[in-house]
Formats: structure tokens, sequence, C-alpha cells
């Protein structure tokens, strides 16, 4: 079966999102254009990664190409929406390519289904027949930071973390590992 390449060259909107409660929550992404919507799935980690690397791109765009790259995302782009419905998963995230294009001054982000084998990377951002199906999605710099920002705070709204140890803690209860299990007594004999 043919590989399908959705490409978006200027999504309507482009942003990470999750559905479910902090703890159990699903990662997104999310491109859109006119009535195209395409979902996938990806971990938590994945994003993260994502958001750092697509901040030193666009460190790396602004020293080595001339280019203007926003240090903030301008007001005008910053996106506090949920995710658009339905979201329905098109495929889990394996791999992701990260770009420059000098020609047309985008951010080229491709996200690559997840395959039993390795993917070899001259597949990344190739229009090759064969191949996991991918999202390429090109955005300016300035909807890129906005992208990266979003993400940002998706990703720090999940869990608190634990004082002690610094685990997310859970609304049910938290077994610090700090704590191991064990509570010294006072030898004065208080609390």
């Amino acid at each position: 079966m043919a590989r399908v390449i959705h490409v978006f060259r200027h999504p309507d909107r482009f942003v990470s999102g999750t559905v479910g409660e902090p703890g159990d929550r699903t990662f997104y992404l999310q491109a859109s254009s006119e009535s195209r919507l395409v979902s996938v799935t990806l971990e938590k980690q994945q994003l993260s990664v994502l958001c750092e690397r697509l901040t030193s791109l666009l460190e790396e765009v602004a020293s080595r190409f001339d280019t203007e790259v926003p240090a903030t995302a301008p007001e005008e782009l910053t996106d506090t929406d949920p995710l658009d419905v339905p979201v329905e998963e098109e495929f889990r995230v394996g791999t992701m390519g990260l770009g420059w294009d000098a020609e047309s001054n985008a951010v080229v982000i491709e996200l690559l289904a997840i395959t039993d084998g390795e993917v070899d990377e001259s597949i990344v951002l190739d229009d090759t027949e064969e191949g996991p199906d991918a999202v390429r999605v090109f955005l300016s710099p300035a909807h890129a930071r906005a992208f990266a920002e979003r993400a940002e705070r998706v990703i720090n709204a999940g869990r608190k973390p634990c004082p002690l140890c610094n685990e997310p803690l859970d609304p049910e209860g938290h077994i610090c590992p700090r704590q191991n299990g064990y509570r010294r007594e006072n030898p004065f004999g208080e609390g």
C-alpha cells in the first residue's frame, strides 16, 4: 500500500493538546487547513523533545540565515483553544524530523507513523513511495515560536511535582521514594 503524506504548507492551525485527566492524558498534535483535520498521538517526552529542538532550531535560523525570529510568540498567534473535534488518531508518531526550508523561510516538521522496523533516515522529509505515513507541516518562524510556547504550556499542565522527589503527584496519593515508606521517630516523643 502506498504511503500517505499529509502536507500542510500554510496550516490554519498546528497545535499540541491533550485528552484526559492529568496522569492519564493522551498527547496529540493536530494540523488543520480549511476542511482538513489530521490528529496524531505522541508521547509527552516526544512533545518535549520536539519543543526543545524547535526552540534550538529557531535560534540557529536567526543567527545563521539572518531571518527574523521573534523571541516570544506574537499575541495574535497565541492559541489557547482546545483541540478541534472530532479528535481521531490518524497514527501514533514514531519518528520526527525537523528542518529549515530556506526557499520558503519556513520550519518544516515531519511526523512519521510508528513502524515495526527501523526507519531509514533518508525517507524523513522525502516524498518516496515507500515508508510510513507522515504529516508534514510548514510554519513561519513566528508560528513555530507560538507552537513551541503552547507545547510548553501543555506539557506543564499535568500533575504537580512532589516537593521532595519531584515525581508527579497523583490525585489518589503518592509513594515518595525519598521517604522510602519510613518515618523517623522523634526522640522527644513528639509527633
